[in-house]
């Protein structure tokens, strides 16, 4: 059976009126990271302050060779998902190009877009994660013939 190479990867969104940053966040994101529980792909942040003025940060923890491997992983779900077999052979190569140019698909038109359609005092959080803890899991399941065929996330607190 084939090793999984990667753990589920999970794309959330949140935006934030108002926000009142304080360092939490980002302390909560290093304990999960540093427990060997999520790895952080991509984090994009955005803040439009009460002038209009943004303010944009990223962060990865991928190093130049893992963001064209996971670009091309990703790009080749995508293709076959969307054409095929045929489909993943392209997606993979236009992945790796993506990845290897750090923007994940995420364009600086994309960047623009969001920006001008978020409201003054609002920020915005783009976090593409892996979870390492599934990952073992993952393997077991695959080795016992186990294909997943649905997934999804209840989200009771927001």
């Amino acid at each position: 059976m084939k090793e999984i190479t990667y753990g589920p990867i999970q794309l959330l969104v949140f935006v934030f009126e108002n926000p009142d940053f304080n360092g939490q966040i980002r302390l909560e994101l290093d304990s999960v990271i540093e427990k060997g529980i999520v790895r952080l792909i991509d984090l994009l942040f955005l803040w439009k302050d009460r002038d209009g003025s943004v303010v944009s940060m990223a962060a990865t923890e991928l190093d130049e060779k893992e963001r064209i491997d996971f670009g091309a992983f990703i790009g080749g779900l995508i293709g076959f998902g969307a054409y095929g077999k045929e489909g993943a052979v392209a997606g993979m190569e236009a992945g790796a190009l993506v990845a290897a140019l750090e923007n994940y698909g995420i364009t600086d038109k994309d960047i623009l877009e969001i920006t001008e359609a978020i409201p003054e005092n609002t920020a915005v959080a783009i976090f593409i994660i892996e979870h390492l803890w599934a990952k073992n899991l993952n393997q077991a399941i695959s080795e016992a013939g186990g294909i997943l065929i649905s997934q999804g996330i209840l989200s009771l607190n927001y």
